[in-house]
């Protein structure tokens, strides 16, 4: 079975080895229609701390590391600095 990925944006880098994706997505609601948008938060490994916040990073699906984290970046885009 394949592994999900997910595109996001890191919205916390204070833990040690981790940070925070938040995966936005868009949907039609089924009654209405309406283009709905709805937000959840990850937990993601990140092993050399070289993300921070603000900056567009994929993440895959993988074995529990901790009670919270179960998905790892694989590749991510630093945003530009102003």
């Amino acid at each position: 079975m394949p592994k999900r990925t997910l595109q996001g944006v890191v919205v916390s880098d204070k833990q040690a080895k981790t940070i925070v994706v938040q995966v936005d997505r868009r949907f039609a609601h089924p009654t209405m229609g309406k283009v709905v948008r709805r937000s959840k938060k990850y937990h993601a490994h990140d092993e050399k701390n070289e993300f921070k916040v603000g900056d567009k990073v994929w993440i895959e699906e993988r074995r529990p590391l901790s009670k919270l984290k179960s998905w790892e970046v694989i590749r991510g885009e630093k945003r530009a600095k102003v």
